[in-house]
């Protein structure tokens, strides 16, 4: 965390530290070069006003009285003829014999400034023309000392540096927050992702937030939560096959050593040797189905897909499971639209009709019902198998497509099935490029409802 949070730290540290170096000395320039300006037009200002007086009356008394204003003021005075002569000088300025020489005839009426140099020279001048009748008879030359200037330069550079200690202070107190902030998720999600690789994914990440950190929070907590998922469906798995294993090779190996050790009755063999065959056809069925689901898993399924008629191929399942539908007094019936046919495997889109049917005649009673209807929805083909049974229970519900999912949770074999069947159904449909919904209640029955598009 040091590590990253100090990186972040010198990042924005020196982006800010530079950005905040350009602003302080853009606006250190620009306020003193806007307060020299300011004194320079002020006394401009002042010079102006005096040449107004002048021009009303240049005589010895006006020129006196010009000079006892300025006298008392931080600004000094010098008043010349055209000619250069001095007249009149609250203060002696040896400068301005070298202001003189180089005078044009050319100032403007509202006059300019002769040294703006405050940095370097001891006075700034502005100089005024004195005219009469659009004729230039006389200047007046302002001085200012520049040592106020300085002071007050020195209070603002004062102030400045006051202020960048603060804000500097401000702004390393801001980013070592922000940097922290910033790189606690982070290291977070880094100690998260080195416990997902020992195989620890109990991980618990915030994922507050609408940002690109909770984003990425958001995404390490899901695949932490997947594989945490993952982790107790190959336990389930794995549990699952031992049990579906162990229980027909117990009942084989029990029968075989009676067998094999006792004098029984030829009715007694025939007895042992039926549940023997029982349980060795349970044993290769599960064993096929799980090859099933591997070669599914590897994308090396099969599938041969062909034109098919399904009001033909329905009559054949019907015909198929009518007797054991009426064995147990349950009504079935099959539904086509005339004319309907899909592109499918019908030997796989079999097993997926047979498979529902019989988990159907498994959960109905005598006096259900069960059906097959067929029929276009839009440019889709559904085939709709409802039955009138047990149902399932609604908290079951998105799990029974899980592969050893049982809603008996007790694992009982009275209704036989080793919680594979509806896992294959729907590897087989999405392989026949189709959708398998269900929708069920229970005690009023479940409905399955597979789309493929014609």
């Amino acid at each position: 965390m040091k590590k990253l949070s100090l990186k972040l730290g010198i990042i924005f540290f020196s982006t800010l530290f530079c950005i905040e170096t350009f602003m302080m000395l853009f606006l250190h320039a620009s306020l003193t070069n806007s307060r020299v300006e300011e004194e320079l037009k002020s006394l401009q200002a002042r010079g102006n006003s005096h040449r107004t007086i002048l021009e009303q009356n240049f005589d010895k008394e006006t020129l006196a009285h010009v000079v006892l204003m300025e006298s008392k003021e931080n600004t000094d005075v010098v008043i010349s003829d055209k000619a250069g002569k001095l007249l009149a000088a609250s203060q002696p300025h040896p400068e301005i014999r070298a202001y003189i020489k180089k005078l044009e005839d050319n100032v403007p009426y509202n006059g300019k400034v002769l040294q703006d140099n405050w940095q370097e020279e001891k006075y700034i001048a502005t100089i005024s023309p004195i005219q009469k009748q659009q004729t230039t008879i006389g200047y007046v030359f302002m001085f200012q000392n520049t040592d106020s200037i300085h002071a007050l330069m020195e209070r603002l550079n004062k102030h400045f540096l006051i202020v960048g200690i603060i804000s500097g202070l401000v702004t390393i107190a801001v980013i070592i927050v922000l940097s922290r902030k910033l790189a606690y998720p982070l290291v977070q999600m880094k100690e998260a992702t080195l416990k997902m690789s020992k195989g620890d994914f109990t991980v618990a990440l915030s994922t507050n937030g609408k940002d690109e950190l909770s984003d990425l929070s958001n995404a390490i907590q899901l695949l932490s939560d997947d594989l945490q998922h993952l982790r107790e469906e190959r336990k389930e798995f794995l549990s699952s096959i031992a049990h579906e294993l162990r229980t027909p090779l117990t009942f084989i190996k029990g029968y075989t050593d009676i067998l094999y050790k006792r004098d029984l009755t030829e009715q007694d063999r025939q007895k042992y040797l039926s549940i023997i065959i029982e349980e060795t056809n349970r044993l290769s069925r599960l064993i096929k189905d799980l090859f099933d689901l591997a070669k599914m898993d590897e994308n090396s399924f099969v599938i041969d897909k062909e034109y098919l008629h399904l009001d033909e191929f329905l009559v054949n399942i019907e015909a198929k499971l009518s007797p054991a539908f009426q064995e147990k007094q349950i009504d079935f019936f099959v539904q086509c639209e005339e004319g309907l046919t899909l592109m499918a495997d019908s030997a796989r889109l079999e097993q997926i009709i047979l498979n529902l049917l019989n988990n159907a005649l498994t959960y109905c009673s005598s006096g259900d019902s069960t059906s097959v209807i067929v029929k276009r929805h839009s440019n889709l083909l559904k085939i709709i198998i409802k039955d009138t049974g047990k149902g399932i229970p609604k908290k079951d519900l998105p799990y029974i497509f899980e592969r050893f999912y049982r809603v008996e949770k007790s694992r009982t074999r009275a209704h036989g099935g080793s919680g594979l069947g509806l896992a294959i159904v729907k590897e087989l449909v999405h392989a026949q490029g189709g959708e398998v919904t269900v929708f069920s209640e229970e005690n009023k029955g479940t409905t399955f409802e597979l789309l493929f598009k014609e």
